[in-house]
């Protein structure tokens, strides 16, 4: 209700057919949950659901809002939840008290939105971190602890999927993906690879393997190799698709934003549809995976598919 309250008093809505208060995906340490809403609100509840505390970062930042509402998602690592908060005007990306909500780094951003979330890169010294962030026309890797750049690569990006990682490279949604090998602290990152055959749309890449899997806004999907970017194959699936694919076993789960659920057998040479279903909701939040089932959200229910018992 507070945040309701909170939100309705700005006077603004969210019209974009693809978004909703919920669009960021919750992240957690174990301890805590942390789950950010379009009108940048933070919250921090416990294991049971009961507040810790609430940052309104629209209360302290007005300017930092774009006309579809954010859709980034925090990550949370040695203490620190990160978010991306990346529009037209106050443009920002911040390191925030996991146990207290207090802002313990803050940076400028490049004034475009961008949807993309951030993802954790170890750099190499010892247990160090670095935070990737993914812009409109960059890439860039920041220390988890103090926010301090560590490399840049400028290119335009994607904005909406995010990166995805494999043996210290980062799989950047640009020129179809594009696979960076940062370096010491200091330089720019070595492009290791560029594929146009593995371009994500909407949907975030994902690595499981040694292979990468991209989905296109029409139902490609795509594998290819994580290190070389060398294509595979091509199985065209029913779109339209939104949500990110997620991958269990051998299986990878594609559900498009229909309802039409796709679960495809992994294969060296080829995949193949093993089975569907169609659920004939609205799907475009990314499916999740736990305790023995995958959950799935649409704009009416949330479902866990599992094994009986």
């Amino acid at each position: 209700k507070l945040w309701e309250r909170q939100f309705w008093s700005t006077g603004r809505t969210m019209c974009h057919p693809k978004t909703c208060m919920a669009a960021p995906t919750p992240a957690s340490d174990g301890e805590s949950i942390f789950a950010f809403f379009a009108t940048n609100d933070l919250f921090c509840l416990d294991l049971d659901g009961n507040l810790i505390w609430l940052r309104g970062l629209a209360h302290d930042y007005p300017n930092a809002s774009n006309a579809t509402g954010m859709a980034s998602s925090p990550i949370v690592a040695g203490g620190i939840v990160v978010v991306q908060v990346e529009n037209q005007s106050h443009s920002f990306a911040a390191g925030i008290d996991a146990g207290t909500g207090v802002n313990i780094w803050k940076i400028p951003r490049g004034s475009n939105p961008s949807w993309s979330t951030p993802v954790l890169l170890s750099y190499g010294d010892g247990d160090a971190a670095a935070v990737v962030l993914e812009s409109w026309d960059l890439v860039s890797g920041h220390d988890l602890r103090t926010g301090e750049q560590i490399w840049v690569h400028e290119e335009k990006c994607y904005c909406i999927p995010s990166c995805a990682l494999h043996e210290g490279l980062v799989l950047v949604p640009s020129g179809g993906l594009t696979a960076l090998r940062p370096g010491a602290r200091g330089e720019a990152p070595e492009v290791a690879w560029r594929s146009t055959r593995l371009r994500p749309a909407t949907s975030s890449p994902v690595v499981h393997r040694g292979s990468v899997y991209a989905l296109s806004g029409a139902g490609v999907l795509a594998c290819g190799d994580a290190s070389s970017g060398e294509a595979r194959w091509q199985l065209r699936l029913k779109g339209p698709y939104s949500s990110t694919p997620v991958i269990a076993g051998e299986h990878i789960f594609c559900i498009n934003e229909e309802g039409g659920v796709h679960v495809v057998r992994l294969g060296a040479e080829q995949g193949e549809v093993a089975g569907q279903a169609e659920l004939g909701e609205t799907i475009l939040a990314s499916p999740a995976i736990a305790q023995g089932g995958i959950f799935i959200r649409s704009d009416r229910h949330l479902w866990k598919f599992g094994k009986k018992k």
